[in-house]
């Protein structure tokens, strides 16, 4: 009998696609792994559901991999992830088109779920939550051609911020064990991966529940080591676990690309204080400028939730100038979700959606002058470009001051064939707000 082809939807943050790659480790050897979902016999939907938007996605995708029950080969439908673990039963019940519905914790078991459910036809619902567990395996990396892979370091968050599901969903923090990381991010490099991503909700704490300390800078002293591996680009540093070897670790570690994202979301006093965060525009001013002092070629990105419960028009303002002085490289703004279940959600003054999206474009305007002043400077520069693939304007690529799908790409002129995961020097000739443009430079 002909193996079942099983394809795979995977939706949301980095933290979900890994999940999504070691379900596809799971199921490789037993089903036949396929892009098309009009030619699959099992599709995945790997869900997100962090705030409205991503729900709304991920109910749209399951909807649209249903009609491939009626229209060509799928004869299961699961769907897992963040919003199955916070919204089964009712999905169950919302949506009969969904044969089998697993929780966050329960991949595990995955073969045998895909199994019962062929053999026996009937619909199965596992939202079992451990608060313990990492998803740990073997994975098939999706990113690009292989060449970069996002690497976990802890599961949950423990931060508690009152905007904010996903303790809830994901459970308190907890950091993966150093030695779990070491050996992963070894296959990679063995299979061919270049550049690492370390993600998790919050890398600046791992392995303070763990280890009893803040154990990054040594892991990322333990990454340096692995050959292969030429950049490490460490996402997700939050400003409050901050302190001074993690910086020196950053950088003069030669293989940590010198770009860190610092998700502040706000700067009022105020605003972070209903946001239940732990640091103040004081502390994050300095270490901004810490960071610009010891490390002058570093690239800064962050984000922004306007809109937030009570926030006030002077509130507001003191963000945008906030963005208009300190200038961030790269920045992203999201409208305040009002998330059920949060703390945030039961607050009086929630903000009109207009004045949301108003306040969003007011920042994203003003970001868009300061990038385009910032890509500006790197005109005539050479960099390193990772080659990434070709498209109806070229080759393109990034350079280590970019994070894949979130920041802009480098397009490179020339009449070469180049090699997707190979590394090209290329000299900026052209900037854009968000892309640069360049040429081989002949060495």
């Amino acid at each position: 009998m002909d193996k079942y082809k099983l394809g795979l939807v995977s939706l949301g943050c980095d933290k979900n696609r890994i999940d999504s790659e070691i379900m596809l480790g799971m199921l490789r050897d037993k089903y036949v792994l396929t892009e098309d979902p009009s030619e699959a016999d099992i599709i995945i939907v790997n869900t997100c559901g962090f705030i409205e938007s991503s729900k709304q996605e991920s109910i749209d995708t399951i909807l649209e991999m249903a009609e491939y029950k009626k229209s060509h080969n799928c004869k299961l439908l699961m769907a897992t992830g963040c919003l199955t673990q916070r919204y089964g039963e009712e999905l169950l019940t919302l949506m009969p088109e969904l044969d089998v519905i697993l929780g966050v914790n329960n991949y595990g078991f995955l073969d045998t779920y895909v199994e019962k459910f062929i053999n026996t036809r009937q619909k199965i619902m596992m939202l079992d939550y451990s608060d313990s567990g990492i998803n740990e395996g073997e994975r098939v990396v999706t990113t690009g051609f292989g060449q970069t892979a996002y690497l976990r370091i802890s599961e949950g968050c423990s931060n508690f911020c009152t905007y904010c599901i996903i303790p809830k969903i994901r459970g308190k923090y907890r950091s993966r064990e150093m030695d779990h990381i070491l050996n992963e991010a070894r296959l990679l490099a063995e299979s061919g991966t270049t550049e690492l991503i370390l993600v998790a909700q919050d890398t600046t704490r791992y392995g303070t529940d763990l280890y009893g300390k803040k154990a990054l800078p040594e892991l990322l002293r333990g990454l340096k080591e692995i050959g292969g591996i030429r950049w490490i680009r460490v996402l997700y540093l939050y400003p409050e676990e901050f302190d001074d070897e993690l910086i020196y670790e950053l950088r003069d570690n030669e293989k940590v690309v010198k770009y860190l994202d610092l998700p502040i979301q706000h700067i009022s006093d105020s605003v972070l204080k209903r946001m239940a965060r732990r640091t103040t525009k004081k502390t994050i001013t300095e270490l901004i400028s810490k960071l610009r002092k010891e490390i002058p070629e570093i690239v800064l990105r962050t984000s922004l939730i306007v809109g937030f419960p009570q926030e006030t028009d002077e509130e507001f303002q003191e963000l945008l100038d906030f963005v208009n002085d300190v200038k961030f490289d790269r920045l992203g703004v999201f409208t305040y979700s009002k998330e059920e279940g949060t703390p945030a959600a039961l607050m009086q003054g929630q903000v009109k959606k207009s004045v949301k999206e108003q306040r969003r474009d007011a920042i994203m305007s003003l970001q868009q002058g300061i990038s385009s002043d910032v890509n500006g400077t790197k005109v005539d520069r050479v960099y390193d470009v990772l080659v990434e693939g070709i498209d109806e304007n070229g080759w393109y690529g990034r350079t280590s001051e970019m994070a894949p799908e979130i920041d802009g790409l480098v397009y490179i002129e020339t009449d070469e064939e180049l090699i997707a995961g190979s590394y090209v020097r290329t000299r900026i000739t052209e900037s854009t707000e968000y892309d640069l443009y360049g040429e081989i430079e002949i060495q």
